[in-house]
């Protein structure tokens, strides 16, 4: 049995409830799949963490920009600082492979944010700031720019930025000496799809694309040409649902397991936790289960270290709910009672040093 100990962090808003604490620290118990709470850290409205690819630091969305940590040996968290990203709070962050830029996408004000990071892990200055401009499909949500996620691809090259409003990735190159975006291509989706949220598989070949409203994973090979062009062909397109399904469901979660083996994805209205399995040669998807939560409007959802217990942060019922996964036989069971945490949004398992 593997002796590795795990934290997990948990990003919360703090509007409409009375607590300061916007991050709460979880001691992981892997092999019984359970949380105990280590510690609370105070900030506003944590709606988004990300740790740095070298595992050293963690940064937060916050009313008042961004703030960075330092990773402590034991999970816990220092603050480093915090820095303004000079427009409307983010929903999502993200750092470059090399851990030297740090990337902010604004929902309401379709602003991309890029500021530079200091090698102690605090963040330093603003390199470049891009407003997206245009019309979406509909005139409800998708009627302006939202941006919803920001990942650059792994060999460091290009940024790619989830436009949930307008229906499309936008794929910029990177400069990392300024710190400037420059637009080299777009992914398109189709109309009212609003994609959500991205991830890059180990070997960075795959991109998987989860949108919101019509619950469905677009699966991409990615390659670079001679001339250093990104190219994504599509490759498979994949349900987030069962065929019956509760209406007005909507994609939210996408993580990795530890290994690379899984893919999860969650359903709010179907409140149901999705998992595939993913090929190891192709990349392509396939549907281990498809079953409820325990709880309303699941934000994230992710399996822990182990890959025998998988978590749902119940953004709507203010729950985390756990379960015993087996991969095998497509099972998902309940395990054990829900936890209470006020608005969860994201979760991240952070393997600790001491």
């Amino acid at each position: 049995m593997s002796k590795d100990k795990y934290v997990a962090y948990v990003s919360t808003y703090t509007f409409g409830n009375k607590s300061s604490y916007g991050i709460r620290i979880y001691d992981v118990d892997v092999e019984n799949g359970r949380f105990t709470e280590k510690d609370q850290v105070e900030i506003s409205n944590s709606s988004y963490v990300t740790v740095s690819h070298n595992q050293k630091y963690l940064y937060s969305i916050t009313d008042f920009g961004v703030e960075s940590y330092k990773i402590l040996k034991n999970g816990s968290l220092e603050v480093l600082n915090h820095a303004s990203i000079n427009g409307m709070r983010g929903c999502y962050l993200s750092t470059d492979y090399a851990d030297k830029f740090l990337f902010v996408a604004g929902y309401h004000d379709a602003k991309l944010t890029v500021l530079r990071l200091n090698e102690d892990g605090s963040i330093g200055e603003i390199t470049d700031e891009i407003f997206h401009k245009g019309l979406g499909s509909i005139a409800e949500r998708n009627f302006r720019p939202h941006l919803n996620c920001v990942k650059m691809t792994r060999d460091n090259k290009f940024l790619c930025v989830a436009d949930l409003g307008l229906d499309h990735v936008v794929v910029y190159e990177m400069n990392h000496i300024s710190g400037k975006l420059r637009q080299v291509d777009m992914i398109r989706s189709e109309q009212e799809s609003a994609p959500r949220h991205l991830k890059f598989s180990k070997d960075g070949r795959i991109l998987y694309i989860v949108h919101e409203l019509k619950n469905y994973i677009d699966v991409y090979e990615y390659t670079v040409d001679e001339n250093n062009n990104p190219n994504f062909e599509k490759i498979q397109n994949i349900s987030t649902l069962n065929a019956y399904h509760a209406s007005s469901s909507a994609a939210s979660a996408l993580n990795f397991s530890r290994d690379f083996k899984y893919l999860c994805s969650s359903n709010a209205g179907d409140n149901s936790v999705i998992l595939y399995s993913i090929d190891q040669e192709s990349g392509l998807l396939k549907k281990i289960f498809c079953l409820p939560v325990s709880g309303d409007y699941p934000k994230d959802a992710n399996l822990f270290p182990d890959n025998k217990h998988l978590v749902s942060l119940n953004h709507e019922s203010n729950s985390m709910t756990f379960f015993s996964v087996d991969t095998e036989k497509g099972t998902l069971v309940m395990n054990g009672k829900e936890i209470k945490v006020d608005r969860p949004n994201c979760i991240i398992f952070h393997k600790i040093q001491g």
